[in-house]
């Protein structure tokens, strides 16, 4: 990685505005359902108090859309920081208001607060210089570790890196490192597996992947978008009919490449949109109407478990069924199991993928887990990330 880290700069001491990603889930009862992500801050955090920093953090939570609404408070994720730090965090009643102005001029150095939701201020998702330049105003440094808005230019990642020194975080580092290696300079067989509702949203991490990988794999729902663009039926599957060009496309991008491009040979229907449907496995040619597509089958997992064997490199993206379903997880979760006991680098790219990994609590046999779906997905695409963008080369 080209960008400085915390450990390029001299923080010694210093007041350090912290963009963290604590949109974490939680129930009706506000309790956290899973801190990975506040857990995967705490290194950053941690190196900055041992360097008696002032340290004041900030992230955004749900959408809240400019308002304030207390639903969405940072208040759980500040008992959960005092929780893992064993020390009090404060958490300021306003995110660049009297209450947070003054909590950052009475901190003393290894002293960590909270701003409240970053998105409470309208200007924030328009990157709004005024804004940015209060946020700037708390503190002496700037450090992004929220790799999961790195692909947002907003104040509190941006923003605020045009009027501070702006490094990187112990997180950023570790995601670019593993998803840049993964793709500048992979062990071979490299091995790509995608998943998702629509070939249309993953279609630029496709065209880069070809450049690069040696096999390709598709599940999910966008499968059926290359089965019907084949000629055949797809019964209520999700299918993108203005997209079937597009998935000829591929294939054939794919086989000029010398690129194994791999689609399910059997899918399991399911009858309707139902935990408990009714449901069958059958051929890919042979989905019959009024049934929908949920899963890969039970030959399909056979043939991408083994293919994947081989691999020294795999980078996944998206589930392969309806894995909320218990009954269309089966997929999913089986080559989670085939890739947790290969020896290679693996990296899972964040969102629907790293919960169904987590779910089958097979976590720690990856070498990676990305803390960003949507940031990870624009990695991969090759796009320029704003967040990581605006930080200081080294």
């Amino acid at each position: 990685m080209n960008k400085k880290t915390v450990r390029d700069i001299d923080v010694k001491g210093k007041k350090v505005l912290v963009r963290c990603d604590f949109n974490v889930p939680y129930d009706e009862s506000r309790k956290i359902t899973d801190n990975r992500r506040i857990v995967a801050a705490l290194p950053t955090i941690k190196y900055l108090i041992e360097n008696d920093c002032k340290v004041i953090l900030c992230s955004h939570l749900g959408r809240p859309k400019g308002e304030v609404k207390p639903e969405f408070s940072l208040n759980i994720v500040a008992d959960e920081l005092t929780r893992l730090l064993g020390q009090e965090v404060k958490l300021a009643k306003d995110v660049v208001g009297e209450d947070a102005k003054r909590l950052a001029s009475e901190l003393k150095p290894r002293e960590v607060m909270l701003l409240e939701n970053v998105r409470y201020e309208a200007g924030e998702e328009k990157n709004d210089e005024e804004l940015s330049k209060k946020f700037a105003s708390l503190a002496e440094i700037f450090v992004n570790d929220a790799f999961g808005t790195a692909h947002r230019a907003h104040c509190s990642t941006t923003g605020v890196a045009s009027f501070l020194p702006a490094v990187s975080g112990f997180l950023i580092e570790k995601e670019l490192n593993f998803l840049g290696t993964a793709l500048e300079n992979p062990e071979r067989p490299f091995m790509a597996i995608l998943g998702g509702k629509k070939v249309s949203d993953k279609i630029g991490v496709i065209d880069s992947l070809l450049e690069k990988v040696d096999v390709l794999m598709i599940g999910g729902a966008m499968a059926y978008t290359f089965f019907k663009s084949m000629g055949y039926e797809v019964g209520n599957s999700i299918c993108e009919l203005d997209k079937l060009n597009l998935a000829r496309d591929i294939m054939e991008k794919a086989k000029e490449k010398g690129v194994k491009l791999m689609l399910p040979v059997d899918t399991k229907l399911g009858k309707e949109f139902d935990p408990n449907t009714e449901s069958k496995t059958v051929p890919y040619t042979e989905i019959p109407e009024g049934w929908e597509g949920y899963d890969i089958g039970e030959k399909t997992i056979e043939m991408y478990a083994e293919e994947l064997k081989s691999a020294k490199t795999v980078v996944w993206n998206g589930p392969l069924g309806l894995f909320e379903f218990e009954q269309f997880a089966v997929g999913t979760n089986k080559i989670a199991e085939a890739l947790a006991n290969i020896d290679a680098i693996k990296i899972i790219g964040g969102g629907d993928s790293a919960s169904a990994i987590e779910k089958a609590g097979l976590a720690e046999k990856f070498t990676h887990i990305s803390t960003g779906g949507g940031a990870s997905l624009e990695f991969l695409e090759g796009k320029k990330l704003p967040g990581i963008e605006a930080l200081q080369d080294k």
